[in-house]
């Protein structure tokens, strides 16, 4: 026990002194609004890439590299890297640690707002305001799997249960397109500078949906549904003007659609498959 101690210890000091080396170097000083906290642990950085299981010709994505701790380590495996970095500074640091790398293929810009390359796997340690856009975004891609970090907050959220408090529309929209896992949690010592919030390693492996249904339909039934999460379904349905008909007359129509059990239950409640099921059965009356 002592020496994973030591070691954990010691690696985390060895990247420590290197990012803050790097970084002063480079007269940087990191930007809290940029979400700029480089992880400083070795260990954690090899585990993200092992859980990936890289294979042969595949080719990953970094998104985020920073001062390149983990872009470093994408590079001791020999597949081609596609690394995106917004920041101009910490681009011309990637540049500098590593030249004439032929597996590294390095784009400066917004990854929201330029066209991604093809890639097969991701792998990355993203800014956190960024989170919900940038994973449906790449959800849209065909891919087979990403290990991304996210905020602890975020990747609860993600694989939240129905009926849990941390259960919401992002649930229920993550669940259609993907498989999560929460793989670890890590503290926030894991980073330079520590962030106020814990973060966490999550896998996505992108899957067809479990049921059939009028998807932009279901996506808006989802909206509209959440809106109201803690109502009973029957008054998040009303409240929400989900169905054509006023209050009074949508009470009584839904009636005739869903039973009342079903009507009682809280929408925080409701399963992803549930929902595509209300979905297909009021289609003829949602707005």
């Amino acid at each position: 026990m002592n020496s994973l101690k030591q070691r954990y210890t010691e690696n985390r000091n060895s990247l420590l002194v290197k990012t803050k080396l790097i970084l002063s170097e480079n007269n940087i000083i990191p930007k809290k609004y940029a979400s700029q906290n480089f992880v400083i642990d070795s260990d954690v950085l090899r585990r993200q890439i092992d859980y990936a299981n890289i294979e042969e010709d595949e080719i990953i994505l970094e998104i985020g590299t920073g001062i390149g701790n983990l872009t470093k380590m994408l590079l001791e495996v020999p597949n081609q890297i596609r690394a995106i970095e917004k920041d101009p500074e910490m681009v011309k640091i990637i540049k500098k640690r590593f030249p004439n790398k032929n597996n590294l293929r390095l784009t400066q810009g917004d990854v929201l707002k330029i066209k991604l390359p093809e890639f097969d796997k991701v792998i990355s340690n993203i800014p956190y305001s960024i989170s919900s856009p940038l994973t449906f975004m790449l959800l849209q891609r065909s891919f087979k799997k990403a290990v991304i970090m996210y905020q602890k907050e975020f990747a609860n959220r993600l694989v939240a249960l129905p009926g849990t408090s941390e259960y919401s529309r992002l649930s229920v929209s993550i669940d259609y397109y993907a498989s999560v896992k929460l793989l670890e949690i890590l503290p926030s010592t894991s980073f330079y500078p520590q962030p106020k919030v814990n973060s966490a390693l999550v896998e996505i492996s992108p899957k067809q949906p479990a049921f059939k249904v009028n998807e932009i339909m279901f996506f808006n039934v989802l909206r509209a549904l959440f809106s109201h999460r803690g109502k009973t379904l029957k008054n998040a349905i009303v409240d929400s003007r989900l169905i054509r008909s006023k209050k009074k007359e949508g009470r009584k129509i839904l009636g005739d659609y869903l039973d009342d059990t079903t009507l009682k239950r809280r929408v925080f409640q409701l399963k992803p498959k549930e929902i595509a099921e209300i979905t297909n059965t009021l289609e003829g009356e949602i707005t």
